[in-house]
């Protein structure tokens, strides 16, 4: 068995894809990627530098690896294209013979989050004609910062954000790290681009989910894009407040309601929603 890399591996999808490659083919053939290598030293796993911004530990940290799954990084969306693409350069120069990455869906243009969804769409391109195998995975939204969120969403009584009627494909870090897993190590996904999420929901549906599996009554109130954006950046800040505005606004218009192809990256069908909820209880 040829090692497979992770990079990222001390955040949580990248722990998560970390987990299920171990289950799938050995932890003794999964190395882990992290740009401060102790804060993943408890994954049972080998773990080397993997700082995005240091080319020359990259590609160090990539001899001896078949194929590495790039997890898409958080800095500013001009940052990480050059970021990513030392891993691509990297991995080329190490001789790894194939490379993952994980993407994201939403808006192109027209929102606040449209800059990051283009930053990965460059990266996309970057990974295409990077002359390796290739997989390209598209993540819905992670449903769990939600129910991180739930005793903010008890005290006021509701959940309320501007996505409207949109439906949402939103998905698992688990779901996803079993996918990823999968992808990164059978032939028969090379070429493809891959939507993961599971069944699309609507903002009611999604707290009719949650006041079922906590026992609550809480209220989907829907606000404008304007007001919802004020609202986030009073509490968050300009940046980050605005972001997020612009997520829920790429719901609102569609962006976010797109066809999925968990199964075939995964084998199997995503978890469904009573399931996942259930499990909360």
């Amino acid at each position: 068995m040829n090692q497979i890399a992770i990079t990222s591996a001390s955040g949580q999808l990248g722990t998560a894809i970390v987990n299920a490659a171990k289950d799938l083919v050995g932890p003794s053939n999964v190395i882990g990627l992290a740009r401060t290598p102790s804060k993943a030293s408890d994954l049972g796993i080998e773990i080397r530098p993997g700082d995005y911004n240091s080319p020359s530990d990259l590609e160090a940290s990539l001899k001896g690896v078949s194929a590495v799954l790039l997890v898409s990084g958080m800095d500013a969306p001009e940052k990480r294209i050059e970021q990513h693409r030392n891993v691509i350069n990297a991995a080329k120069r190490a001789n790894v013979q194939k490379i993952v990455y994980t993407s994201i869906q939403g808006a192109q243009e027209g929102t606040a989050f449209s800059p990051v969804v283009a930053s990965n769409r460059q990266t996309e391109e970057d990974v295409r004609n990077s002359g390796l195998q290739w997989v390209i995975g598209r993540n819905g939204i992670y449903i769990e910062p939600d129910i991180d969120y739930i005793d903010t969403y008890k005290k006021h009584g509701e959940i309320a954000n501007c996505a409207g009627d949109g439906k949402c494909g939103y998905t698992t870090r688990p779901e996803l790290g079993y996918a990823y897993a999968r992808m990164l190590t059978e032939s028969k996904h090379d070429g493809q681009t891959y939507n993961l999420h599971g069944d699309a929901i609507t903002q009611q549906e999604l707290t009719d989910y949650i006041n079922e599996a906590f026992g609550l009554d809480l209220k989907f109130r829907s606000m404008s894009v304007d007001e919802y954006r004020e609202d986030r950046t009073s509490e968050l800040g300009d940046f980050l407040g605005t972001i997020i505005a612009g997520i829920y606004q790429g719901i609102r218009e569609g962006a976010n309601d797109n066809e999925s192809h968990f199964t075939l990256a995964a084998g199997r069908p995503h978890q469904t929603w009573p399931v996942y909820f259930a499990g909360l209880q």
